[in-house]
């Protein structure tokens, strides 16, 4: 399948592409009764007239179709909104609560406010990020400390909270970026920033360990989602070698995140989940 064409994805084993690829697959109740925030559940907008689903709201909608009662924190009140109504047209149970994560003071009364909504949390799944697309020579200190406000420190502020508001035996997942391993894209501090959230993941890990609450990161690699095809726009070039000559879905990510965010993977802990067809090992299709 091209990397560089968008036309509806139809099933295909000899691509790896799935119903669950495709947020097709049956449901199976795997989060019922429990209370989820995502933050970063809206979508962003973008040229495209039938955009793809971005990982945030997959993994809102997804969680909801198992059974959870999700929250759906967002910048963007119109795109969280979406997410719900979505959410609730197919039967599921969810609200919006709009913060902007860049602002350190909003994010513990956002998080607590949900939890109260949600009469407890269990799960919170982190899939806010930014990128200024700066070069090292031409990054400035407003620019990287956008970046890292957004992509670490806000996940940071998340967690703290959340370890002291969570139930015993929750589950946290942060989502960081194969753009953590490697240079390829000329983009410092997105990397640094994923590479980081890398090490936060752990450090959430060690914290949570006396209440049972795991955390667990992700990984995506190249994806077709609105952020990854803004990222193609700019570098027609960034996904020609792609494992199953086909970039992954926003479906794919949710899929991840609900079995780390479930009790299926209750002994997975302190682990980062490279979803990238095998690409970082080293498979990859001729350009």
């Amino acid at each position: 399948m091209s990397t560089t064409t968008h036309a509806p994805r139809q099933i295909d084993p000899s691509a790896s592409l799935h119903a669950e690829s495709l947020g097709q697959a049956p449901h199976y109740r795997r989060l019922a009764g429990r209370r989820i925030v995502v933050v970063g559940a809206g979508q962003r907008k973008t040229v495209d007239p039938d955009p793809p689903v971005g990982n945030g709201r997959a993994m809102a909608v997804l969680f909801a179709r198992e059974g959870a009662t999700v929250a759906c924190i967002d910048i963007a009140k119109d795109a969280a909104d979406a997410t719900v109504e979505q959410i609730t047209a197919e039967g599921g149970k969810a609200f919006t609560e709009t913060v902007d994560v860049a602002d350190p003071t909003a994010i513990a009364p956002a998080l607590t406010r949900c939890a109260e909504r949600l009469s407890g949390l269990d799960g919170l799944a982190l899939n806010v990020g930014i990128s200024q697309g700066l070069s090292l020579p031409k990054m400035t200190v407003e620019a990287w400390d956008k970046d890292y406000a957004v992509n670490v420190r806000s996940h940071m502020l998340f967690a703290q909270t959340a370890l002291e508001i969570m139930s015993p035996g929750g589950a946290i997942v942060l989502t960081s970026s194969l753009a953590s391993q490697r240079a390829g894209g000329r983009n410092p501090a997105y990397e640094s920033s994923k590479a980081a959230q890398i090490a936060l993941g752990r450090a959430i890990a060690r914290a949570g360990e006396n209440k049972g609450i795991r955390c667990n990161v992700i990984a995506p690699g190249f994806m077709d989602t609105p952020m990854g095809r803004d990222a193609s726009r700019r570098r027609a070039d960034r996904a020609l070698t792609v494992p199953f000559g086909r970039q992954g879905t926003g479906w794919e990510v949710a899929y991840a995140a609900l079995f780390l965010i479930s009790n299926e993977s209750s002994y997975v802990n302190a682990h980062t989940l490279f979803l990238d067809g095998g690409h970082l090992g080293g498979i990859q299709r001729d350009a």
